[in-house]
């Protein structure tokens, strides 16, 4: 006889439901670890060694929204699996291709970016060529990649939605 104690049932019950709430839990996992680790940099910079730029205006709002949007595209994932059939990783590195545009549209309207022929310009104060800035985002849909496919799969496995 193969009895269960209830503490189990209901664990296996628990399981089977709510399954986009649990993607926006483990969406929101790695950028509630890291951001706070670039605020805690940022602040040893700008506070410890005296190091003066104008980046705080940038800040604030990708560390309100970039857990969210990673909660919600986990959930996006897992809505769309069974149809689509993408891989983790690959799902993962193509929110980068909403984000960049999306986060130079709000820096432009807001006045903290400036696009010029050759160069973008970040709070009036650092000048970036257009090629360094395609470098980093191929290394971000690099990293993008890695981070969803083992990171955020993990956690989805974890949590029974993978």
């Amino acid at each position: 006889m193969n009895v269960q104690a209830p503490c189990l049932q209901k664990a296996e019950a628990l399981m089977n439901t709510h399954p986009y709430l649990r993607a926006f839990l483990a969406g929101i996992l790695v950028p509630t670890l890291v951001l706070p680790l670039f605020l805690v940099g940022f602040i040893v910079l700008r506070l410890g060694l005296q190091i003066s730029t104008p980046i705080e205006r940038g800040l604030v709002f990708p560390m309100a929204l970039v857990p969210a949007l990673w909660g919600l595209w986990n959930i996006v994932w897992q809505r769309s699996h069974s149809s689509t059939h993408l891989p983790l990783g690959l799902h993962g590195a193509l929110l980068p291709f909403l984000l960049l545009p999306a986060g130079m549209w709000i820096a432009t309207h807001l006045g903290a970016l400036q696009l010029g022929a050759a160069h973008a310009i970040w709070f009036g104060y650092l000048h970036v060529p257009y090629g360094m800035i395609a470098i980093v985002f191929a290394a971000v849909l690099a990293g993008y990649y890695l981070i969803w496919k083992y990171i955020v799969g993990f956690v989805n496995q974890v949590l029974g939605i993978a």
